[in-house]
């Protein structure tokens, strides 16, 4: 069964508990990252995780032999990606969804920079 369209052309789908979870989860984390010490924190933790998820792609690639071109096209695509959705994060008030995204590209890179140096 088909949900009825609303005048603007969208369809409306039902509230479910786990929406409006996911909708809260993100107020949650603003108001728990305003103190400054948390968000400092949060800001290190995904930098440095990024930075371990891009070591590590670099490293897997390389001892599986796979095509290295691949993995590099896919790392390029997905920092692209956050670069686009940068954008719409500017507009928001708050700038913790910018701030975290810039971190997970600069550890992102940095770790992938880090794994090719230690080719040469």
């Amino acid at each position: 069964m088909r949900s009825q369209p609303l005048r603007s052309g969208q369809p409306r789908y039902q509230q479910t508990r786990f929406q409006q979870r996911v909708a809260e989860a993100g107020d949650l984390l603003v108001r728990w990252a305003s103190n400054p010490w948390r968000r400092f924190s949060l800001l290190l933790i995904v930098l440095l995780s990024s930075f371990a998820i891009g070591n590590g792609v670099g490293s897997i690639g390389g001892a599986l032999s796979m095509i290295d071109q691949v993995w590099a096209f896919g790392c390029v695509l997905l920092i692209e990606a956050a670069a686009r959705l940068r954008g719409r994060l500017r507009r928001r008030p708050d700038g913790l969804g910018l701030q975290l995204l810039d971190m997970a590209r600069m550890g992102l890179l940095y770790g992938l920079l880090i794994d090719g140096f230690k080719l040469l």
